[in-house]
Protein backbone atom coordinates (compact mmCIF):
# COMPACT_ATOMS: atom_id res chain seq x y z
CA UNK A 1 0.00 0.00 0.00
CA UNK A 2 1.59 3.25 -1.14
CA UNK A 3 1.47 6.61 0.62
CA UNK A 4 -1.20 8.02 -1.69
CA UNK A 5 -3.52 5.07 -1.02
CA UNK A 6 -4.07 6.04 2.62
CA UNK A 7 -7.50 7.64 2.96
CA UNK A 8 -6.53 9.32 6.23
CA UNK A 9 -3.32 11.36 6.39
CA UNK A 10 -1.97 14.17 8.56
CA UNK A 11 1.21 15.96 7.52
CA UNK A 12 2.04 18.68 10.07
CA UNK A 13 4.88 20.96 8.88
CA UNK A 14 6.55 23.28 11.40
CA UNK A 15 9.11 24.76 8.99
CA UNK A 16 11.87 24.96 11.55
CA UNK A 17 9.85 25.61 14.71
CA UNK A 18 9.81 21.88 15.59
CA UNK A 19 9.75 18.44 14.00
CA UNK A 20 7.47 17.68 11.05
CA UNK A 21 4.97 14.93 11.86
CA UNK A 22 3.37 12.50 9.42
CA UNK A 23 0.49 10.21 10.44
CA UNK A 24 -1.08 7.60 8.15
CA UNK A 25 -4.19 5.45 8.32
CA UNK A 26 -6.37 4.76 11.34
CA UNK A 27 -6.70 1.91 13.82
CA UNK A 28 -9.63 3.78 15.35
CA UNK A 29 -11.44 7.02 14.55
CA UNK A 30 -14.29 9.29 15.50
CA UNK A 31 -15.49 11.14 12.40
CA UNK A 32 -18.78 13.05 12.50
CA UNK A 33 -20.70 15.47 10.30
CA UNK A 34 -23.07 16.36 13.16
CA UNK A 35 -22.37 19.00 15.79
CA UNK A 36 -24.75 17.68 18.46
CA UNK A 37 -22.82 16.22 21.38
CA UNK A 38 -19.58 16.36 19.39
CA UNK A 39 -17.42 17.74 22.20
CA UNK A 40 -18.52 15.10 24.71
CA UNK A 41 -17.95 12.36 22.13
CA UNK A 42 -14.48 13.75 21.46
CA UNK A 43 -13.70 13.65 25.17
CA UNK A 44 -14.86 10.01 25.36
CA UNK A 45 -12.74 9.04 22.32
CA UNK A 46 -9.62 10.69 23.73
CA UNK A 47 -10.11 8.95 27.07
CA UNK A 48 -10.50 5.62 25.25
CA UNK A 49 -6.95 5.87 23.87
CA UNK A 50 -4.58 6.83 26.71
CA UNK A 51 -0.91 6.88 25.80
CA UNK A 52 -1.58 7.19 22.05
CA UNK A 53 -1.11 9.98 19.54
CA UNK A 54 -4.50 11.33 18.45
CA UNK A 55 -4.82 13.68 15.46
CA UNK A 56 -7.80 15.97 15.05
CA UNK A 57 -9.71 18.35 12.80
CA UNK A 58 -12.22 20.75 14.35
CA UNK A 59 -14.56 22.68 12.07
CA UNK A 60 -15.83 26.18 12.82
CA UNK A 61 -19.42 24.87 13.13
CA UNK A 62 -18.53 23.15 16.41
CA UNK A 63 -19.52 26.54 17.87
CA UNK A 64 -23.10 25.25 17.56
CA UNK A 65 -22.36 22.58 20.21
CA UNK A 66 -21.09 25.28 22.59
CA UNK A 67 -23.59 28.12 22.22
CA UNK A 68 -27.19 28.37 20.97
CA UNK A 69 -26.07 29.03 17.40
CA UNK A 70 -26.79 27.51 14.02
CA UNK A 71 -25.14 27.30 10.61
CA UNK A 72 -27.54 27.63 7.67
CA UNK A 73 -25.22 28.87 4.93
CA UNK A 74 -24.42 26.40 2.13
CA UNK A 75 -21.24 24.35 2.26
CA UNK A 76 -19.03 23.80 -0.78
CA UNK A 77 -16.46 21.24 0.36
CA UNK A 78 -17.79 19.29 3.32
CA UNK A 79 -14.97 18.30 5.63
CA UNK A 80 -16.21 16.45 8.72
CA UNK A 81 -17.41 18.68 11.53
CA UNK A 82 -14.97 16.83 13.78
CA UNK A 83 -12.47 14.03 13.47
CA UNK A 84 -10.18 12.30 15.95
CA UNK A 85 -7.80 9.70 14.57
CA UNK A 86 -5.51 7.12 16.15
CA UNK A 87 -3.17 6.46 13.20
CA UNK A 88 -1.55 3.23 12.10
CA UNK A 89 1.86 4.88 12.12
CA UNK A 90 3.37 8.22 13.13
CA UNK A 91 6.67 9.48 11.70
CA UNK A 92 8.71 12.51 12.72
CA UNK A 93 11.09 14.40 10.42
CA UNK A 94 13.68 16.18 12.53
CA UNK A 95 17.27 17.29 11.89
CA UNK A 96 17.22 15.67 8.46
CA UNK A 97 16.16 12.26 9.78
CA UNK A 98 12.82 10.46 9.45
CA UNK A 99 11.98 8.20 12.40
CA UNK A 100 8.96 6.22 13.61
CA UNK A 101 7.32 7.83 16.66
CA UNK A 102 4.51 5.31 17.08
CA UNK A 103 3.62 2.09 15.24
CA UNK A 104 0.15 0.65 15.82
CA UNK A 105 0.01 -1.68 12.80
CA UNK A 106 3.03 -3.97 12.49
CA UNK A 107 1.93 -5.26 9.08
CA UNK A 108 2.90 -1.96 7.42
CA UNK A 109 5.84 -1.62 5.04
CA UNK A 110 7.49 1.03 7.20
CA UNK A 111 10.65 1.27 5.12
CA UNK A 112 8.65 1.73 1.92
CA UNK A 113 6.57 4.50 3.52
CA UNK A 114 9.71 6.20 4.82
CA UNK A 115 11.14 6.27 1.31
CA UNK A 116 7.94 7.83 -0.09
CA UNK A 117 7.86 10.45 2.68
CA UNK A 118 11.51 11.30 2.07
CA UNK A 119 10.70 11.77 -1.61
CA UNK A 120 7.84 14.11 -0.62
CA UNK A 121 10.26 16.28 1.35
CA UNK A 122 12.41 16.59 -1.78
CA UNK A 123 9.50 17.51 -4.07
CA UNK A 124 9.80 20.92 -5.68
CA UNK A 125 7.62 20.40 -8.74
CA UNK A 126 5.30 23.15 -9.91
CA UNK A 127 1.67 22.52 -9.00
CA UNK A 128 -0.75 22.54 -11.92
CA UNK A 129 -4.48 23.15 -11.74
CA UNK A 130 -7.36 23.96 -14.03
CA UNK A 131 -10.67 25.65 -13.24
CA UNK A 132 -12.35 29.05 -12.93
CA UNK A 133 -12.74 30.64 -9.50
CA UNK A 134 -15.69 32.80 -8.50
CA UNK A 135 -16.52 34.86 -5.42
CA UNK A 136 -18.80 37.66 -4.38
CA UNK A 137 -18.08 40.83 -6.34
CA UNK A 138 -16.12 43.69 -4.88
CA UNK A 139 -19.28 45.81 -4.78
CA UNK A 140 -21.17 43.07 -2.90
CA UNK A 141 -18.30 42.79 -0.42
CA UNK A 142 -18.30 46.55 0.18
CA UNK A 143 -22.08 46.61 0.73
CA UNK A 144 -21.86 43.87 3.38
CA UNK A 145 -18.93 45.61 5.03
CA UNK A 146 -20.91 48.84 5.38
CA UNK A 147 -23.81 46.91 6.93
CA UNK A 148 -21.37 45.36 9.41
CA UNK A 149 -20.00 48.80 10.25
CA UNK A 150 -23.57 49.92 10.95
CA UNK A 151 -23.83 47.15 13.57
CA UNK A 152 -20.57 48.34 15.11
CA UNK A 153 -21.71 51.97 15.19
CA UNK A 154 -24.97 50.92 16.89
CA UNK A 155 -22.98 49.11 19.57
CA UNK A 156 -24.13 45.60 18.63
CA UNK A 157 -20.52 44.46 18.39
CA UNK A 158 -17.01 45.94 18.56
CA UNK A 159 -15.25 43.85 15.93
CA UNK A 160 -16.23 41.18 13.38
CA UNK A 161 -14.04 38.89 11.32
CA UNK A 162 -15.74 39.02 7.90
CA UNK A 163 -14.64 36.51 5.25
CA UNK A 164 -15.29 35.72 1.62
CA UNK A 165 -14.89 32.49 -0.31
CA UNK A 166 -13.29 31.91 -3.71
CA UNK A 167 -14.55 28.64 -5.20
CA UNK A 168 -14.19 26.65 -8.40
CA UNK A 169 -15.48 23.46 -9.99
CA UNK A 170 -13.77 21.28 -12.59
CA UNK A 171 -10.42 21.75 -10.84
CA UNK A 172 -7.64 19.26 -11.53
CA UNK A 173 -4.67 19.32 -9.18
CA UNK A 174 -2.29 17.04 -7.33
CA UNK A 175 -2.81 17.76 -3.60
CA UNK A 176 0.64 16.53 -2.50
CA UNK A 177 2.53 18.61 -5.07
CA UNK A 178 0.24 21.58 -4.44
CA UNK A 179 0.88 21.47 -0.69
CA UNK A 180 4.64 21.22 -1.11
CA UNK A 181 4.64 24.27 -3.36
CA UNK A 182 2.41 26.22 -0.96
CA UNK A 183 4.61 25.24 1.97
CA UNK A 184 7.81 26.15 0.11
CA UNK A 185 6.27 29.51 -0.77
CA UNK A 186 5.05 30.49 2.71
CA UNK A 187 7.11 28.44 5.24
CA UNK A 188 4.42 29.06 7.86
CA UNK A 189 4.98 27.42 11.28
CA UNK A 190 1.57 25.71 11.56
CA UNK A 191 1.18 24.33 8.06
CA UNK A 192 -0.50 21.02 7.33
CA UNK A 193 -1.84 18.72 4.64
CA UNK A 194 -4.78 16.68 5.88
CA UNK A 195 -6.60 14.06 3.87
CA UNK A 196 -9.88 12.51 5.03
CA UNK A 197 -11.32 10.40 2.25
CA UNK A 198 -11.52 12.48 -0.91
CA UNK A 199 -11.19 15.77 0.95
CA UNK A 200 -7.85 17.55 1.28
CA UNK A 201 -6.88 20.54 3.40
CA UNK A 202 -3.70 22.31 2.23
CA UNK A 203 -2.96 24.83 4.97
CA UNK A 204 -0.19 27.43 5.35
CA UNK A 205 -1.22 28.83 8.72
CA UNK A 206 1.03 31.19 10.68
CA UNK A 207 -1.35 31.16 13.66
CA UNK A 208 -1.31 29.09 16.85
CA UNK A 209 -4.75 28.55 18.36
CA UNK A 210 -3.72 26.66 21.49
CA UNK A 211 -0.73 24.73 22.75
CA UNK A 212 -0.47 22.74 25.97
CA UNK A 213 2.90 21.76 27.40
CA UNK A 214 2.55 20.24 30.86
CA UNK A 215 0.22 22.59 32.71
CA UNK A 216 1.10 25.64 30.58
CA UNK A 217 -1.32 26.89 27.89
CA UNK A 218 -0.27 29.28 25.11
CA UNK A 219 -2.34 31.10 22.50
CA UNK A 220 -0.96 33.47 19.84
CA UNK A 221 -3.77 35.48 18.21
CA UNK A 222 -2.98 37.30 14.97
CA UNK A 223 -4.52 40.59 13.97
CA UNK A 224 -2.66 42.94 11.64
CA UNK A 225 -1.13 42.17 8.24
CA UNK A 226 1.26 43.80 5.78
CA UNK A 227 2.75 42.38 2.60
CA UNK A 228 6.49 41.71 2.33
CA UNK A 229 8.67 43.71 -0.04
CA UNK A 230 11.84 42.56 -1.78
CA UNK A 231 13.26 46.04 -1.23
CA UNK A 232 14.84 45.99 2.25
CA UNK A 233 14.11 49.63 3.04
CA UNK A 234 10.51 49.32 1.88
CA UNK A 235 10.12 46.10 3.88
CA UNK A 236 11.41 47.85 7.01
CA UNK A 237 9.00 50.74 6.38
CA UNK A 238 6.08 48.29 6.14
CA UNK A 239 7.04 46.75 9.49
CA UNK A 240 7.11 50.19 11.13
CA UNK A 241 3.81 51.11 9.48
CA UNK A 242 2.16 47.97 10.85
CA UNK A 243 3.69 48.44 14.31
CA UNK A 244 2.31 51.98 14.55
CA UNK A 245 -1.11 51.43 12.92
CA UNK A 246 -3.68 52.35 15.59
CA UNK A 247 -6.46 50.43 13.85
CA UNK A 248 -4.41 47.22 13.67
CA UNK A 249 -3.28 47.60 17.28
CA UNK A 250 -6.82 48.16 18.53
CA UNK A 251 -8.03 45.05 16.66
CA UNK A 252 -5.22 42.98 18.11
CA UNK A 253 -5.76 44.23 21.66
CA UNK A 254 -9.51 43.52 21.50
CA UNK A 255 -8.90 39.93 20.42
CA UNK A 256 -6.09 39.48 22.94
CA UNK A 257 -8.51 40.53 25.68
CA UNK A 258 -11.07 38.04 24.34
CA UNK A 259 -8.46 35.25 24.42
CA UNK A 260 -7.56 36.20 28.00
CA UNK A 261 -11.21 35.86 28.94
CA UNK A 262 -11.55 32.49 27.15
CA UNK A 263 -8.45 31.06 28.82
CA UNK A 264 -9.62 32.19 32.25
CA UNK A 265 -12.60 29.78 32.04
CA UNK A 266 -10.39 26.72 32.60
CA UNK A 267 -7.14 28.21 33.93
CA UNK A 268 -5.99 28.47 37.52
CA UNK A 269 -6.97 31.80 39.03
CA UNK A 270 -4.42 34.55 38.51
CA UNK A 271 -2.31 32.66 35.95
CA UNK A 272 -3.54 34.28 32.71
CA UNK A 273 -0.83 36.60 31.43
CA UNK A 274 -0.10 38.52 28.22
CA UNK A 275 3.54 37.70 27.43
CA UNK A 276 3.71 39.68 24.17
CA UNK A 277 1.40 42.42 22.95
CA UNK A 278 1.29 43.50 19.30
CA UNK A 279 4.70 42.09 18.37
CA UNK A 280 5.62 41.95 14.66
CA UNK A 281 6.55 38.56 13.20
CA UNK A 282 7.84 38.38 9.63
CA UNK A 283 7.05 35.39 7.40
CA UNK A 284 8.07 34.76 3.81
CA UNK A 285 5.03 36.47 2.26
CA UNK A 286 3.60 38.74 5.00
CA UNK A 287 4.34 40.60 8.23
CA UNK A 288 1.90 39.81 11.07
CA UNK A 289 1.03 41.49 14.36
CA UNK A 290 0.88 38.75 17.00
CA UNK A 291 0.22 38.71 20.73
CA UNK A 292 1.03 35.84 23.10
CA UNK A 293 -1.25 34.89 25.98
CA UNK A 294 -0.28 32.19 28.51
CA UNK A 295 -1.93 30.54 31.49
CA UNK A 296 -1.74 27.47 33.70
CA UNK A 297 -4.32 24.72 34.20
CA UNK A 298 -4.85 22.16 36.94
CA UNK A 299 -3.70 18.57 36.45
CA UNK A 300 -7.29 17.29 36.33
CA UNK A 301 -8.43 19.74 33.63
CA UNK A 302 -9.40 17.81 30.50
CA UNK A 303 -7.76 18.80 27.20
CA UNK A 304 -11.14 18.96 25.45
CA UNK A 305 -12.54 21.31 28.10
CA UNK A 306 -9.62 23.70 27.54
CA UNK A 307 -10.17 23.70 23.78
CA UNK A 308 -13.95 24.00 23.99
CA UNK A 309 -13.71 27.01 26.32
CA UNK A 310 -11.70 28.92 23.68
CA UNK A 311 -13.29 27.65 20.46
CA UNK A 312 -13.43 29.05 17.86
CA UNK A 313 -10.35 31.24 18.01
CA UNK A 314 -11.33 34.83 18.79
CA UNK A 315 -9.27 36.15 15.88
CA UNK A 316 -11.74 34.41 13.53
CA UNK A 317 -14.91 35.70 15.23
CA UNK A 318 -14.65 39.15 16.74
CA UNK A 319 -15.97 40.55 19.99
CA UNK A 320 -18.25 40.05 21.81
CA UNK A 321 -17.82 36.53 20.54
CA UNK A 322 -21.38 35.18 20.44
CA UNK A 323 -22.93 38.26 18.82
CA UNK A 324 -20.06 38.40 16.33
CA UNK A 325 -20.71 34.78 15.31
CA UNK A 326 -24.42 35.53 14.85
CA UNK A 327 -23.62 38.43 12.54
CA UNK A 328 -21.01 36.40 10.64
CA UNK A 329 -23.69 33.84 9.86
CA UNK A 330 -25.99 36.59 8.61
CA UNK A 331 -23.54 38.53 6.44
CA UNK A 332 -21.34 35.78 4.98
CA UNK A 333 -22.75 33.61 2.19
CA UNK A 334 -20.88 30.33 2.83
CA UNK A 335 -20.40 27.72 5.53
CA UNK A 336 -16.86 28.09 6.84
CA UNK A 337 -16.38 24.41 7.67
CA UNK A 338 -12.78 23.55 8.47
CA UNK A 339 -11.74 27.12 7.53
CA UNK A 340 -11.54 29.10 10.80
CA UNK A 341 -11.42 25.78 12.63
CA UNK A 342 -8.35 23.91 13.76
CA UNK A 343 -6.01 21.00 13.02
CA UNK A 344 -3.59 19.45 15.43
CA UNK A 345 -2.34 16.57 17.53
CA UNK A 346 -2.64 15.27 21.08
CA UNK A 347 0.52 13.58 22.34
CA UNK A 348 0.50 10.44 24.52
CA UNK A 349 1.06 12.75 27.53
CA UNK A 350 -2.01 14.75 26.42
CA UNK A 351 -0.08 17.82 25.52
CA UNK A 352 -1.42 19.29 22.29
CA UNK A 353 -0.77 21.79 19.52
CA UNK A 354 -3.64 23.22 17.46
CA UNK A 355 -3.42 25.73 14.63
CA UNK A 356 -5.98 28.14 13.24
CA UNK A 357 -7.03 27.03 9.76
CA UNK A 358 -6.38 30.09 7.60
CA UNK A 359 -4.36 30.66 4.38
CA UNK A 360 -5.70 27.34 3.06
CA UNK A 361 -6.86 25.49 -0.03
CA UNK A 362 -9.70 22.98 0.31
CA UNK A 363 -9.93 20.35 -2.42
CA UNK A 364 -12.46 17.62 -3.17
CA UNK A 365 -10.56 15.03 -5.20
CA UNK A 366 -13.71 13.15 -6.25
CA UNK A 367 -15.83 16.13 -7.33
CA UNK A 368 -12.84 18.23 -8.50
CA UNK A 369 -13.85 21.28 -6.47
CA UNK A 370 -11.55 23.73 -4.72
CA UNK A 371 -12.03 26.72 -2.45
CA UNK A 372 -9.98 29.41 -0.76
CA UNK A 373 -11.35 31.73 1.93
CA UNK A 374 -9.91 34.94 3.33
CA UNK A 375 -11.06 37.71 5.60
CA UNK A 376 -10.14 40.31 8.14
CA UNK A 377 -11.27 42.14 11.24
CA UNK A 378 -13.81 44.90 10.72
CA UNK A 379 -14.00 47.75 13.24
CA UNK A 380 -15.39 51.27 13.17
CA UNK A 381 -11.99 52.43 11.90
CA UNK A 382 -12.01 50.03 8.93
CA UNK A 383 -11.57 51.50 5.48
CA UNK A 384 -13.64 49.32 3.10
CA UNK A 385 -11.33 49.46 0.08
CA UNK A 386 -8.30 48.58 2.23
CA UNK A 387 -10.16 45.68 3.87
CA UNK A 388 -10.98 44.26 0.45
CA UNK A 389 -7.35 44.58 -0.65
CA UNK A 390 -6.20 42.83 2.55
CA UNK A 391 -8.51 39.90 1.75
CA UNK A 392 -6.92 39.56 -1.67
CA UNK A 393 -3.42 39.78 -0.15
CA UNK A 394 -4.20 36.94 2.26
CA UNK A 395 -5.60 34.77 -0.55
CA UNK A 396 -2.79 35.51 -3.01
CA UNK A 397 -0.29 32.81 -1.99
CA UNK A 398 -2.92 30.08 -2.39
CA UNK A 399 -4.25 31.44 -5.67
CA UNK A 400 -0.70 31.81 -7.02
CA UNK A 401 -0.04 28.14 -6.26
CA UNK A 402 -3.26 27.24 -8.05
CA UNK A 403 -2.24 29.40 -11.00
CA UNK A 404 -4.94 32.07 -10.71
CA UNK A 405 -4.76 35.85 -10.59
CA UNK A 406 -7.05 37.78 -8.23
Amino acid sequence: MSLRDYQIQFHLQSNGSGGDIHALGAIDSFISYDTEGAWNKAKHFLDKHPGKFVFTTLSYELKDDIESLSSKNPGFIDFPVISLIVPKVVFIWELGELEVLELNDHSLDVQGLKKELLDLHKTHRKAKSKGDFESISKSEYLVELELIKNHIQRGDVYEINFCQQFKASKVQLDPWTCFQELNNKTKAPYSCHVRIGEHHLLCASPELFLEKQGNKITSKPIKGTRKRSQDLEEDKRLVEELQNDLKERSENIMITDLVRNDLSKTSLQGTVEVKELCEIYSFDTVHQMISTVCSEVGKATHAIDIIKSCFPMGSMTGAPKIRAMELIEHHEDFKRGIYSGSVGVFTPQRNFTLNVVIRSILYDEALHKASVAAGGAITDLSRPEEEYDECLLKARAMMDVLGFQI
